[in-house]
């Protein structure tokens, strides 16, 4: 057996962070996830809270600190779990979020097409199996819950995850919204499995409670924070406006790396890829790369570009407005007709400045992979299905907000 290195990271939510494998280590040190420390992990969000600094390196970190204290949890219970299992699922979390994009979310939902962060993070394991002479195939199998030992996904991806686990705290933390402080350490040691899925012991009723509300409240408060939403909106039609003008024969600044995901006219998808052996130069895209190209095109030509640019970079935000959903096409007319005059943009430039937002989100489903209870009597028992002060409905679970965007000032 190797010799294990007795390597320590100092984290400020959990303190000294062991390093159970060397693995790991080898891992921490590559380059693709070396990158996670320039992807914020909450986006712009640091717009409204400024201590939201943390990244991504963080939180991938802490996940797997929480993988490893589940695992021994499960263990203690007389759950097998062997050495390679363990390994695996720690590397399967540890990746679980490194093919994010800069500033997280906002190039899935601009720059490529019908390709995920999850499909990216696949790419990636896949490359690094290759150079580790595939010791990471079965944190693969289990990251594609193709694993028999189905618990051991679950602890990765489901209503209840360590991705979860420490995301809730840590933001809280940076943040400062305490409502989403949970007690993981006592959640964890409720784990359990039955019939090779991840359970909760019934006794650990009332911390699932605290677990789910808190998330609710943080979505309410942090994630779905309205003026989170317009600056995060207006990033993304910043990236529209820019690759509609660098399709069209424009030249704008761009960053060396950035320039085939704005200039290429292709769809960025999972095929194109691959083909075209982008994985390496996304490796290379990070936070600095936008704020680069944002600082650049803040003075560009372009009066769209330039006005959202300077939006951004100055947080000048647009202004968001609480709407009705049967409201928003009459709105949307009226105003953009008066931005036109205000502004003296062209009718089909206002659709960049004037924008509706929808949001649904389910804070939990009672529709599938519903979190379960374990009874004394290993009897098995829904969330939803406990009777009682805690009753979770779909009413009580989901999050549904129309919103209007808007240049402020302009509408008298």
């Amino acid at each position: 057996m190797p010799y294990l290195k007795n390597k320590i990271i100092n984290d400020p939510i959990y303190g000294f962070i062991h390093i159970p494998f060397n693995i790991i280590l080898s891992i921490l040190d590559h380059p693709y996830f070396q990158r996670l420390r320039r992807i914020s992990q909450l986006g712009l969000s640091s717009l409204v809270y400024p201590g939201a600094n943390h990244n991504r390196f963080h939180h991938a970190i802490g996940s797997m600190h929480l993988m490893n204290k589940s695992i021994e949890v499960l263990r203690s219970k007389g759950h097998e779990i062997s050495v390679q299992e363990h390994k695996a699922a720690c590397i399967a979390i540890l990746l679980h979020d490194i093919g994010h994009g800069p500033f997280s979310h906002a190039l899935e939902n601009t720059i490529v097409d019908n390709l995920t962060h999850e499909e990216i993070s696949i790419m990636f394991m896949q490359k690094l199996n290759e150079e580790f002479d595939n010791k990471l195939s079965l944190a693969i199998e289990i990251f594609q819950n193709k694993y028999h030992k189905t618990f051991l996904h679950q602890l990765i991806s489901s209503q209840l995850d360590v991705d979860r686990l420490d995301y809730l705290n840590r933001d809280s933390f940076y943040s400062g919204v305490n409502e989403g402080i949970i007690n993981s350490q006592r959640i964890i040691s409720m784990f359990n499995v039955k019939d090779q899925d991840l359970v909760v012991d019934f006794k650990g009723i009332y911390s699932i409670e605290k677990f789910i509300i808190a998330r609710k409240l943080m979505y309410w408060q942090v994630y779905l924070h309205k003026t989170v939403l317009s600056a995060e909106h207006t990033l993304m039609k910043i990236l529209l406006r820019a690759k509609e003008l660098c399709q069209s024969g424009e030249k704008i600044f761009t960053t060396p790396e950035f320039k085939i995901f704005l200039y290429e006219k292709n769809a960025i998808n999972a095929n194109f890829f691959k083909s075209r052996k982008l994985l390496n130069l996304f490796a290379r895209l990070d936070d600095s790369d936008l704020i680069t190209c944002i600082k650049n095109w803040a003075h560009d030509k372009d009066e769209i570009l330039n006005y959202l640019s300077n939006c951004i970079l100055n947080r000048k935000l647009l202004k968001i407005k609480s709407i009705k959903k049967h409201e928003i096409e009459p709105s949307l007319k009226i105003i953009r007709e008066k931005i036109q005059t205000s502004l003296k943009v062209s009718h089909n430039k206002t659709s960049y400045l004037v924008f509706a937002i929808s949001i649904k989100k389910e804070t939990y489903s009672l529709i599938e992979n519903e979190i379960k209870f374990l009874k004394t009597n290993q009897e098995l028992i829904n969330l939803s299905d406990v009777q009682g002060d805690f009753n979770m409905t779909s009413r009580n679970s989901e999050i549904i907000k129309h919103y209007i965007c808007y240049p402020d000032g302009y509408l008298n």
